[in-house]
């Protein structure tokens, strides 16, 4: 493995470190958000609702927003919801949230493979990381989705070969970053000559998020990302969680090290919070009654298939829910739910919730002055 170059700090990630675990918002970009359920709420994919969550989130002093990316056909998942046909994009996005911002980080995803060129990047994200005075990062992704793929004219590229090209992507990017001359780059997938990109990010980068579970993929991550979106290998269940991503962190970690890398792992869990557990509980139960099944089906069917594995043990039900590990109960058992993550290396996390606005507000209101008590945040 290739040891890493040391890097300089991110003031605003150096700042949320000061916490026990870091704490970010997953936004609701894409119509559903990440529960394929006719369930009410008010949770909407655009501009001025997620706007509102963000500087909702930025006075709960959480530390990151984090939007993904999707490129959907006509229908998206299907079902009665038309589950995701609407994907805003989150680079986009991002930019629009620096004006309104000023501590939190936010973070765009990116299908680094879909057509771009390392220029595009280092440009764009130079610029709204002006704008955002050092709070912008990029979750950098190859993509695994045939369908999305082909929207572009394009091949899907081998699993590890992915990662290949990735590295050779963010290489120049960086060096854009980072280089006060033009830069000529002569690589196999993609060249440049005399390129350049001013002004320069604030801090001489933008902060680097990876999700990978695979080893080609985890090769990548440590050495080129700040941040590491992990996933439970035993599912959406939190004690079965719990149990397995300790050796998960621990084997990340490792590399990390191996490659001179100071990292930090960051896990999504979905929260149903309630003052009482069997409200909570009610309100899982009403998610997973009202499911929209024709597009539960296909959205599951979507990560069962396909060459990537990080999600595969969830059940559809899990799917349903959304996210990546479930907690459900009182703020006790939230904040609880949080220390069993944390125990088990888990050096953030990445909530999402089903009504977004409404769950925010009880989750700032209730949940996190709990975080304070316990311990996790500051």
């Amino acid at each position: 493995m290739t040891t890493a170059t040391i890097e300089a700090p991110i003031p605003a990630l150096e700042e949320a470190k000061k916490n026990a675990l870091l704490l970010g918002l997953f936004l609701p970009l894409q119509s559903g958000a990440w529960s394929p359920s006719l369930a009410p709420r008010d949770t909407d994919p655009g501009f001025e609702y997620n706007a509102r969550c963000t500087v909702m989130a930025e006075e709960m002093g959480f530390d990151l927003v984090f939007g993904l990316a999707q490129w959907m056909g006509k229908g998206g998942y299907g079902g009665k919801m038309r589950f995701r046909e609407d994907a805003n994009d989150p680079l986009l996005i991002t930019a629009g949230l620096a004006a309104l911002t000023k501590r939190i980080m936010l973070v765009s995803t990116v299908h680094i493979l879909y057509g771009w060129h390392p220029l595009h990047l280092a440009k764009f994200g130079a610029t709204i990381d002006r704008m955002s005075n050092g709070r912008w990062g990029l979750n950098m992704v190859t993509g695994y989705k045939k369908s999305e793929v082909e929207m572009f004219g394009l091949g899907l590229v081998e699993h590890d070969q992915r990662y290949v090209m990735a590295e050779e992507f963010v290489s120049l990017m960086r060096r854009l970053w980072s280089d006060p001359e033009e830069v000529t780059f002569n690589g196999k997938f993609w060249q440049a000559k005399n390129a350049f990109v001013s002004p320069k990010p604030v801090n001489g980068r933008c902060l680097l998020v990876n999700a990978s579970s695979s080893k080609a993929g985890l090769d990548y991550a440590v050495r080129n990302s700040d941040l590491i979106f992990i996933t439970s290998p035993a599912g959406a269940d939190l004690d079965a969680a719990a149990a397995v991503l300790p050796d998960h962190n621990r084997r990340i970690k490792d590399l990390a090290q191996q490659a001179g890398r100071d990292i930090r792992t960051v896990i999504n869990p979905h929260v149903i919070c309630r003052e009482t557990e069997k409200e909570a509980r009610a309100q899982y139960d009403r998610i997973l009654e009202q499911q929209d099944s024709v597009a539960a089906d296909n959205f599951y069917a979507t990560f069962m298939g396909g060459d990537q594995s990080s999600w595969k043990a969830a059940s559809r039900d899990q799917w349903v829910i959304g996210g990546n590990v479930h907690i459900v109960g009182t703020p006790e058992q939230v904040v609880a739910g949080f220390q069993k993550l944390k125990d088990a290396g888990c050096d953030g996390v990445q909530v999402n919730f089903y009504d977004y606005i409404n769950d925010l507000q009880f989750f700032g209101d209730r949940v996190i002055p709990l975080m304070k008590q316990a311990g996790l945040r500051i």
